[in-house]
């Protein structure tokens, strides 16, 4: 199992509406790509919360080809778009894990 995993530091001004876009529009058009089995959406805690609000949204896909698929088809074009849409109000990474037990 992989997970696709999106870190978010999101500014406190624009935090309830960039959550409302992620559970509305983000996620969904990640998961209509096919590639993913399922997903969740964290917020993390204990950590300085003075520059804004940091959230984890973490896909499941049953292998690496198919992220690598995602990656080739999908990924720039959403990637792209959540940049031009939040730019510096939200500072995001991305990270690839391998599910080990």
């Amino acid at each position: 199992m992989i997970i696709y995993n999106i870190t978010s530091l999101v500014d406190t001004s624009v935090a309830a509406e960039w959550l409302e876009w992620v559970v509305n529009l983000q996620i969904p058009a990640i998961m209509s790509s096919g590639y993913f089995e399922r997903y969740q959406l964290v917020r993390v805690l204990d950590v300085d919360e003075t520059q804004g609000l940091t959230y984890a949204v973490q896909f499941y896909a049953v292998d690496r080809d198919a992220y690598d698929l995602y990656s080739l088809v999908h990924a720039t074009a959403l990637e792209k778009a959540f940049q031009e849409l939040w730019g510096e109000k939200c500072l995001s990474f991305r990270s690839l894990m391998e599910v080990v037990k």
